[in-house]
Order: C-alpha cells, then sequence, then structure tokens
C-alpha cells in the first residue's frame, strides 16, 4: 500500500512513507476511517527525520495519508471491521427485534419510506427487492463512535449469552430515528429512546458456534464478557487477517470440526490472467485459444450467466468477455458492483469464466474449458485456494463430457494435490449443464448453486 501524508506535517513525511504494513514505532500507529487513512501520533512524540520540514516541534495529533493500491482500489481488500453485538440470554425485547427485522427480514417499502434517495439506491442495489435483514443500537456517545467508523463489508456479530448466534455484513447504515420507530417498539412502556443506529446486513447466516472460539480466533481470554456494541481493536484485526481469510468460512469450518488454513502471503501470488488461458502447459494439456471460435466457449458462458439470473443471482464474467456476449446474445445484466463488500479479493476472481454472487457474497465459480487448457482454470482456482482457503462455494470446471479425463490428469499434479484442489473443484460437463437448463426452462424455480453442486461429478485422484 502506497501512502501519502497531507497536511500541516505531510511533506516532511512523504519522504518516508514507503510500504506500510506495520509500524514499528509503539508512537505510530496506521488508522483507517471511511476512505482515508491516517497515522496517529502520540502527542509530544519527536521523529527526527521529520524535524527539518517540522522545524523541529513535536507532532501530535492525526496527519491525514492518502492511499493508493495499484491502479484501481477495487482490487484492494482492506482490513474489515469486526461489531459484536451482545444479546442477553432471555431478553425478550431483543428477541422479538431478532425475529421480526433480522430472521424475517423486512419488505423493502417499509425501509424507502424512512431513508434518504441515496440509502435506498445503495440497498436497491444491493437487495434488488429482497427482504431486508436490519439492525440498530442506541444513539449512545459510545455506541456512536463505533457506529462512525462502520463501513461497507464490515462484519457483525449478534452474539447471544455465550453463543454466536448470526454473522453477517453492513450493507449500508443511517442514523434514523424515525425509522427506528417504524421497526422497534420499546416493550418497557416508559422507555422514550430508540434504537437509532440502524444497519442493514447483507448475507445473514445463523452460525450457532461457542463465543469461545472466536475469542481463541481473535486472542481474546475466553472469559470475555460482552456489553452491548463492541467494536474488535484494530491491532486484533490487524493480526487476524495476517493469518485468516473469509471470517464466515472459518466460524463454519469450526463448527464442522474441519482444519482451519491460514493464508499465504497474497503478495507472493501473481494471479493467473485471462490471457493465461491462450497458454499451452507442460504435461500434455497445451489448448487453443477460444478467441479463435468463440462460439461454443461464449455460448456456454452465457448460458450459465442466464442461469444464474434465473436462480436470483447476481452474475459476473471478465469484462473483456462482455462485449462479446453482448454481441452475440444482447446480455447485458452483468454485476456493475462486483467488487463491493466481497470477502475475497478481486482480482483472484474476476478473470474467472463466470461467478454467481448474492449481496456479498460468492455463491459459485465457473472456469469453462471448451478447447483451451484445463490447466489454466485450475491454476486460477488454486490461487483462488491460497489466498482465501477457508471459503466454501464450489469451484467448476465446465467442459465436453471428453475432457473430463484430462481434469483427473491436471488434477493429480503435486501441486494441485498438495492443495487438494479435487476436494474443491467439480467437474460439470457441457451435457449435464443443458440438461439441467431445459428441465428449468424459463421458470428457474428452484435453480440454486447447491443443486448444481449436486448435479457436478466430484473426481477422485
Amino acid at each position: 500500500m502506497q501512502l501519502r501524508a497531507r497536511g500541516r506535517f505531510g511533506r516532511g513525511l512523504n519522504s518516508h512513507l514507503c510500504r506500510v504494513k506495520k509500524p514499528k514505532n509503539r508512537f505510530l500507529r496506521l488508522w483507517r476511517k471511511a476512505d482515508a487513512y491516517y497515522l496517529v501520533l502520540s502527542f509530544g512524540t519527536r521523529i527526527p527525520s521529520c524535524q527539518a520540514s517540522a522545524g523541529g516541534a513535536p507532532i501530535g495529533a492525526f496527519t491525514r495519508v492518502e492511499a493508493s493500491v495499484g491502479s484501481n482500489d477495487q482490487h484492494a481488500h482492506p482490513m474489515k471491521n469486526i461489531f459484536m453485538l451482545y444479546m442477553p440470554p432471555g431478553n425478550m425485547e431483543a428477541m422479538v427485534h431478532y425475529e421480526d427485522t433480522i430472521r424475517k427480514k423486512v419488505e423493502p417499502e417499509r425501509i424507502y419510506a424512512h431513508v434518504e434517495s441515496s440509502v435506498r439506491r445503495k440497498l436497491e442495489q444491493t437487495f434488488d427487492d429482497r427482504r431486508i435483514a436490519v439492525w440498530g443500537s442506541r444513539n449512545s456517545r459510545p455506541n456512536r463512535a463505533k457506529f462512525d467508523r462502520m463501513q461497507e463489508g464490515d462484519e457483525v456479530l449478534i452474539v447471544e449469552g455465550d453463543t454466536i448466534k448470526l454473522q453477517g455484513l453492513v450493507a449500508a447504515k443511517t442514523v434514523n430515528p424515525a425509522l427506528s420507530h417504524e421497526l422497534w417498539k420499546n416493550i418497557d412502556s416508559e422507555m422514550t429512546d430508540g434504537w437509532d443506529l440502524v444497519y442493514f446486513i447483507a448475507n445473514p447466516r445463523e452460525i450457532g458456534l461457542p463465543f469461545t472460539n472466536l475469542c481463541r480466533l481473535l486472542g481474546y481470554e475466553e472469559t470475555l464478557r460482552l456489553r452491548g456494541f463492541t467494536a474488535v481493536a484494530a491491532e486484533r484485526l490487524e493480526e487476524f487477517y495476517s493469518k485468516y481469510d473469509d471470517l464466515y468460512s472459518i466460524l463454519i469450518a469450526i463448527k464442522e470440526g474441519r482444519a482451519v488454513v491460514p493464508v499465504v502471503d497474497k503478495e507472493m501470488i501473481k494471479p493467473a490472467e485471462q490471457s493465461d488461458k491462450a497458454e499451452g502447459s507442460a504435461g500434455g494439456d497445451a489448448g487453443v485459444d477460444d478467441k479463435d471460435d468463440p462460439s461454443d466457449h461464449i455460448k456456454m458462458q452465457w448460458t450459465l450467466l442466464r442461469m444464474g439470473k434465473q436462480a436470483g443471482e447476481k452474475v459476473w464474467a471478465p469484462r473483456n468477455d462482455q462485449s462479446r456476449i453482448t454481441a452475440a446474445y444482447r446480455f447485458t445484466e452483468f454485476e456493475s458492483t462486483f467488487a463491493a463488500g466481497l470477502d475475497t479479493q478481486v482480482r483472484y476472481v474476476e478473470n474467472i469464466d463466470v461467478v454467481w454472487k448474492a449481496e456479498y457474497r460468492i455463491d459459485a465459480a465457473f472456469e469453462i474449458e471448451n478447447s483451451t487448457s484445463i490447466y489454466s482454470g485450475l491454476l486460477r482456482f488454486a490461487d483462488l485456494t491460497m489466498v482465501a482457503p477457508n471459503s466454501s462455494y464450489p469451484l467448476f470446471i465446465v467442459a465436453p463430457s471428453e475432457r473430463k479425463s484430462r481434469v483427473r490428469d491436471q488434477l493429480a499434479r503435486p501441486t494441485f494435490k498438495h492443495l487438494r484442489l479435487s476436494e474443491k473443484v467439480r467437474f460439470l460437463s457441457y451435457e449435464k449443464v443443458r440438461e439441467i437448463d431445459g428441465f428449468f426452462g424459463d421458470s428457474g424455480q428452484g435453480l440454486s448453486a447447491e443443486l448444481i453442486n449436486g448435479k457436478a461429478e466430484r473426481i477422485t485422484v
């Protein structure tokens, strides 16, 4: 991450802000608020290398710095906040609110009547016309400080007693007494304060895991007792994200008794590019570039994209392919905000042939290998497995049935065997895709990533 300072002392700091990862100086910390980054310097602290431009005066308070990550900020994978919301066991008021606005969710029109147009646009973009999970906190000074830190894509955990009840991602937020009054009533008739700090939760999923597991992941004592609205401290977040990937997948892995796999250093992995498809590979799997005869490949992309829309998913194809698909089939319903809130670094998935996405969660990824190298598709999935080893969404190699033996041969490579890629990747034949598509026709009712995963073949090596 390249940083540049602004403000009174910015010029003196700029020459010393190279690639900031974890400041070693205990008086110097990197802090993020909204899309800005700050160097937090303790009052009275002198930094010798900055004294010339700062006139030798003590440096204090906040010095703002700008972050630049490559040429496109959507490739950044910023450190997400983790917020924990405590529900005392047996609290009738909290249980009623949870049932009404989290489990049952809320009709969009009830929300839209009370929010600004900018919030409405964001919710429509994220949820389409689906019901929306909503939660709120009292507008106290401590809660407001945490609420102000809350950003799109941040993690939210609702903890009831000693159990993690639910996990989700922040889609939007608003300070809104009118909406609070619409959604939640005080059981105590003498209480007039509402839950005015309102946040909308994407991909809410019930967990049912002992809270002590999260304590161990974040370095807390297992005896930690939550109170109300809590934000995980920056140094604990930094330590967590240096080791792990998607929080939800990790919690589910623990619940299912699977080992949690640490991530590798993402900077060491160069994502396989879309152009790699045209390249042959060792081991007799050299392919032909589909661009010479794109009809079958593009048609299968369009079929999977269309099926994804029928299944209620948002869909994505590489930008270089989108114009070709549109020209051939007049399909234009590609997800325009693919990067928003995503729990995986975008650069590792944006060149996969077809991706199904629900709100901020990837539901399925498809690599189509009509005549190209099977190896290149598996390599892209291998990259994804290394940077997000605990993710649980299905990965599919889609190809004519006669190419299944080639998929098996490539999965037997030592690198892919070491990653146990055969346990994550399934083979989906063209014939099976056409069979599923023909069965559902134009309705799509009952079509889902889970159904397709059940129809695909697992290949043992």
